[in-house]
Order: C-alpha cells, then structure tokens, then sequence
C-alpha cells in the first residue's frame, strides 16, 4: 500500500498505529461517483484483516450501484471530538466483488476468515448472519493517507 502524504509525515500513523485502529474502529465513509459524476457518501460497518478493507453493503444501495458501474472508491475511517484528539485514514483505490450477491451464507472459503472477523467486531457474535440482502466488497487499497493529531503536543 503506498503512503501518499507529502505533508503532514509527522503526525501521520505508523504502520502498527494504522493497523490497531483500523483493527478497532466500526464505521467509515464511503465515497462513490454517481452516473451523472456527483459524488456520493454513505456510512457502513467495515472489517479491517491487516492488508484489505472488507466493506458488507446492500445490494440495493445507491453506493452498490455505484461501484458496480466504477469500482474507484475512497474511504474515511476516524475518530475524535476535540481537535488535539483527530485520528483518521483514507484509504483508496478499487473495489473487488467478493462472493454470492446478495449474501446467503453459502460456503465460500475466501470470506470464512473477514466473516468472523464482522460478526465478532459488530455483532459479538461468533458466526455471520446472513438476511440476503447484503453482500461483500474488498478494498485493498492503492494509497493511503493518515492523521494523528494527538501527535501534535510533541512538534
């Protein structure tokens, strides 16, 4: 993944920093192009397996339909009221589609692992639960930029 921040190096997350928070955080930002070229944000769960942004959507979404038509996605994940306590990352590149569309739990190796991993962070649950109307895309990301304003006390 390359690391595409020219400024603001010193207060960007080393790679454990940027591993444990996206291990530990819930939501983030998708954003999509429309057909007519508006941009389109919209909120969801994700799982995070150390390389790849695993991203559980409805296929009924406007954010599905998007990327179906131009997978090039940028993500949001952060965290922070106070300005000294900023924490964030962007993540971009190209989603895959990964898996039956809609999702109804029919095996799927390559999804056993990033299943578990959902269903443990978002749910406590130990096994995925399946309502056939979501399915699963993969981000592994082209570029990355992160912030840590936390960081700043010590400039």
């Amino acid at each position: 993944m390359a690391v595409t921040q020219r400024r603001g190096r010193r207060i960007m997350m080393t790679p454990d920093e940027l591993d444990e928070f996206l291990t530990t955080q819930r939501t983030c930002r998708v954003a999509t192009v429309s057909a007519d070229g508006a941009p389109h944000v919209s909120t969801l769960w994700f799982a995070w397996d150390g390389k790849s942004l695993w991203l559980y959507s409805i296929t009924r979404s406007k954010r599905w339909s998007d990327l179906r038509r131009d997978p090039r996605v940028a993500v949001v994940v952060d965290t922070g009221e106070e300005y000294d306590d900023l924490r964030g990352v962007e993540l971009s590149g190209t989603v895959e589609f990964i898996g039956e569309a809609p999702r109804t739990g029919e095996p799927y190796p390559e999804l056993d692992a990033v299943e578990r991993l959902f269903a443990r962070k978002n749910f406590t649950l130990d096994e995925m639960p399946h309502d056939g109307r979501h399915a699963w895309m993969r981000l592994t990301p082209k570029a990355t930029a992160s912030w840590d304003f936390r960081k700043l006390a010590a400039l």
